[in-house]
């Protein structure tokens, strides 16, 4: 309940209201649920009023003039501040939990170390605001104007942005774990140390960003722009970036491990390299570009099989490893349903391919697929069988047909475990590729 004596002094103005303030600096002002008891507080002009550490939970301040007003420390909680002008002011550690601040005009406010968590800021100009270390968890910033707003150290999780313009913006070291970024406006933002995991930034405008050491990892990048953005030392494993623009890009020491350049519902393809995967995605789609490769001594090594999850840890080190010899390794996951023509798309990534190596240890890692590109495609295929003694494994009979038709497919080899492949990749299976691609080349 508000208390009438503070009800009745603000409503006299900020002057008034000012010069009581000054005498009993120490009394905290009560306009708990103000709105229920005096609705003219609407529309009210407390501009430059002192309202620091006032309780105005549930209060109806809808169109209020609270411009460069003093509300620090204030508890809005629940409170209704759709339209309000609070241009300029003050409201360091305030508690706007769950306050709806639909259209409020917020430029140049100072929002440090606020708690914003689950508010309601759709179309709010925040244009020039300062949100230092604020709790923005939860909260609703669609189509928000963000420009040049300082974020520093915000927490932003789960946070609904979509739309939003954070032009100039600093985000530096902001969390924004399973935040909704789709379309968001991130021109030039500085994004550094940020964390972007498994957000969804959709179509964001990314261009010139600063994302240095920040963690995008699992993140949708369907669409985005990225183009002169700074990626230095950021982490991108498994991000999905199917349809991507990023024209020079700074990827010096970037984590680019497991790029998905498909797009939902498709076969899924992985590639480890940002720049290389758009590459790769427009070869797929544009047969004039496939073109230009044959002039291209190609470093790219295609890896067939199943991603199931004992499998993956194979598949994954074999991929780290042929990284570090300097091939460009592509996955592609034969696990999902496809809803197109799996065998171009397959005999495609092949003819770019300096070798290719199928893992035959999953009897259902795609021996129709396999059987359709080999004939077509001549280029070295080099089998893989993991051995188990308490558990034979043998490859399945039209493999064994292969070989004996197509010289280009390698005699299958046999490995115990990952630490044994991995030692032997070069001398048994490398080596092998490689000097099989030679003797084709010559013919």
């Amino acid at each position: 309940m508000a208390n009438q004596q503070h009800l009745d002094l603000l409503l006299q103005g900020p002057n008034i209201w000012n010069e009581w303030r000054k005498n009993y600096r120490r009394i905290q002002a009560d306009f708990t649920g103000a709105d229920l008891e005096l609705k003219f507080l609407r529309g009210v002009n407390l501009s430059r009023a002192d309202l620091s550490r006032a309780h105005l939970q549930q209060a109806d301040f809808k169109d209020a003039n609270l411009v460069k007003a003093n509300l620090s420390g204030v508890d809005f909680k629940g409170a209704d501040l759709r339209g309000a002008d609070l241009t300029g002011a003050n409201l360091t550690g305030a508690n706007l939990t769950g306050a709806n601040l639909r259209w409020a005009n917020l430029s140049g406010v100072n929002l440090s170390e606020a708690n914003l968590h689950r508010a309601r800021l759709i179309e709010t100009n925040l244009s020039g605001a300062k949100l230092i270390k604020a709790n923005l968890t939860g909260a609703y910033l669609n189509r928000a104007n963000l420009t040049g707003a300082n974020l520093t150290g915000a927490d932003l999780k789960w946070t609904y942005l979509t739309r939003a313009t954070l032009t100039r913006a600093n985000l530096s070291g902001v969390d924004f774990k399973g935040a909704d970024l789709r379309g968001a406006d991130l021109y030039q933002v500085n994004l550094s140390d940020a964390h972007l995991s498994h957000t969804y930034l959709i179509r964001a405008d990314l261009r010139g960003a600063d994302l240095t050491r920040a963690d995008i990892s699992g993140a949708d990048l369907s669409c985005a722009i990225l183009s002169n953005a700074d990626l230095s030392e950021a982490n991108l494993k498994g991000c999905f970036i199917y349809a991507i623009s990023a024209w020079d890009v700074c990827l010096e020491k970037t984590n680019q491990i497991g790029l998905i350049i498909t797009k939902e519902g498709e076969p899924t393809i992985t590639v480890d390299n940002l720049e290389v995967a758009q590459f790769i995605y427009l070869l797929l789609n544009n047969k004039e570009v496939r073109n230009i490769l044959d002039a291209i001594t190609s470093k790219v090594v295609l890896i067939l099989g199943r991603f199931t999850c004992e499998r993956k840890a194979v598949l994954d080190a074999l991929r780290d490893e042929l990284s570090k010899l300097n091939y460009i390794p592509v996955l592609f996951d034969f696990e999902k349903p496809v809803n197109r023509d799996i065998t171009e798309t397959v005999t495609t990534l092949a003819h770019l391919a300096r070798f290719i190596i199928v893992d035959l240890t999953d009897p259902s890692s795609a021996p129709h697929e396999v059987a359709s590109i080999i004939p077509q495609c001549i280029v070295p295929v080099q089998p893989l069988l993991l051995q188990d003694e308490t558990q034979p494994r043998y490859e399945y009979v039209m493999f064994h047909d292969l070989r004996t038709r197509y010289h280009w497919v390698l005699p299958t080899y046999q490995y115990q475990d990952i630490s044994s492949l991995l030692a032997s990749l070069t001398e048994n299976i490398i080596e092998p590729a490689e000097q099989k691609a030679q003797e084709l080349a010559q013919r």
